[in-house]
Formats: structure tokens, C-alpha cells, sequence
């Protein structure tokens, strides 16, 4: 990452900001008179969003082209990114910090009651996978990139 041009470290900026803001205004943890939290913001809603919010930038910036030349006559694959994990990450993310009662999905299925006693214990091992996923999907992008340059 040391030797990403100016235009990845943008992007991952940008993708950081609306990233904290897609995850932020929904669940809460970005107060708007748009949403009115019923559960109080815990503390570690704030670290796990920031986190999962930068790795989604970081993320999203690996696939920014870098300085490299453009192949000349090479046939472009047809395989698509790998992104799914990514955005199961991001949605597991916005499950973690979001308030449990909040949920609707999460109450049909297990009542209000079910999810003060069930779903809201588990919102930080929710938090924790989110952050490992987009941790891996970072480093294994990274090496990929760095392991296949593009040939002059």
C-alpha cells in the first residue's frame, strides 16, 4: 500500500466516508432526526463501524487501477471480482452495530424479547466476523496485487 498513487488513497477515502455513512445513518449510530435509535449506541458500535468502514475503503480501493501501463493485445478475462464476501462483510457489519429491537427481519422472527435475550448478545461476535472477513478479503487482494502485476 506504500506505493499506491494518489487516486487509491482518494478512493479509499471516499468509499471510507460512504461507507460510514450507508452503515451510520440506518442503524443509528449517526444521529439524524431521519431514524431514532429505540436501544442506546454501546460503545464498541463505534470501533467496529469505523473499523469495518476503512477496510471496506481499503478494500474497494485495491480494485482502482494503479500506475501500470494498459496491456497492449492481451484478452481480458471474463471473470467477475470476488466481491460477495466483501459485501456479506458490509451487511453483517451494518447487523452488528445496528439496534437489535430495530431489526424487523430479527423481531418477525424472534420477538422483541428474542432479540434483547439472543440476537443483541450476539451483535459483537457479528462485529468480530465482519472485521475478519474484510481483514482476509483485504489481504488476500493485496497479495493477489502485488503477485500479479500487469506486464509493461
Amino acid at each position: 500500500m506504500r506505493t499506491w498513487p494518489v487516486r487509491r488513497w482518494v478512493v479509499a477515502l471516499a468509499v471510507t466516508v460512504l461507507a460510514a455513512l450507508v452503515i451510520g445513518v440506518p442503524t443509528g449510530v449517526i444521529s439524524t432526526p431521519l431514524y431514532t435509535r429505540m436501544t442506546p449506541v454501546l460503545w464498541w458500535n463505534y470501533p467496529a463501524w469505523a473499523v469495518t468502514s476503512a477496510l471496506e475503503g481499503l478494500l474497494v480501493a485495491t480494485y482502482v487501477r494503479g500506475a501500470e501501463p494498459a496491456p497492449q493485445d492481451q484478452e481480458v478475462s471474463a471473470s467477475r471480482p470476488r466481491t460477495a464476501r466483501a459485501l456479506a462483510a458490509a451487511v453483517l457489519s451494518a447487523f452488528a452495530v445496528g439496534c437489535p429491537i430495530c431489526n424487523k427481519l430479527v423481531v418477525l422472527a424472534i420477538g422483541v424479547s428474542g432479540a434483547m435475550s439472543f440476537w443483541a448478545p450476539a451483535q459483537p461476535v457479528l462485529a468480530l466476523a465482519s472485521i475478519a472477513l474484510l481483514a482476509h478479503a483485504l489481504v488476500r487482494r493485496l497479495r493477489t496485487a502485488e503477485a500479479c502485476t500487469l506486464p509493461a
